[in-house]
């Protein structure tokens, strides 16, 4: 019976509900054409997941953003071939280490710069590493806008800010 039907095993695999065959190894009322909906003798039912051999599709493999390859030589060691992605990181943690010794407009400063630096990075460079996320266009949109955001808000924190936008206060006055 298993050599019979291991051809014929529908989308639940082997011994599922799908085109289940009975005791004595032969399809179930109506025959291989019958109620089933099968098209002929040896093809099994075909339902919403046609065509793929397993349940859950995994997908095997992703493309790359463009600009993903190493920014050096694949002999080169790990950091010289990630340098945009840690240049950036390595500008944003001095940011919140300069928050964390209570110079939070400063380091907010370097925060919103690093990103921007990222922006400017994945602009400039035809391969940036890990710095490539999505694609040019997304990540430099991302990138520029979040550090032009954290630029912004940081120059306009309170007390004493070094920026002031009227439109943005009386925005700020009408929702509090």
């Amino acid at each position: 019976m298993r050599a019979e039907s291991a051809g014929a095993a529908g989308p639940e695999g082997p011994g599922g509900t799908a085109g289940s065959h009975g005791p004595s190894g032969s399809a179930g009322a109506g025959g291989p054409s019958g109620a089933n909906g099968a098209a002929g003798a040896g093809e099994p039912r075909r339902g919403p997941g046609a065509g793929r051999g397993r349940r859950f599709q995994l997908t095997r493999d992703t493309a790359r953003p463009e600009g993903g390859g190493r920014a050096a030589p694949g002999d080169a060691p790990a950091p010289a071939r990630q340098w945009p992605l840690l240049a950036v990181m390595g500008v944003t943690g001095l940011g919140l280490l300069v928050v964390s010794f209570d110079a939070f407009r400063v380091g907010t400063l370097l925060i919103g710069l690093a990103m921007i630096g990222g922006a400017v990075l994945r602009w400039a460079l035809p391969s940036v590493g890990m710095l490539a996320v999505r694609s040019r266009f997304t990540d430099m949109i991302t990138y520029g806008g979040l550090g032009a955001a954290i630029l912004l808000l940081s120059l306009m924190a309170q007390p004493h800010p070094w920026l002031k936008v009227p439109f943005l206060e009386d925005i700020l006055h009408f929702t509090v």
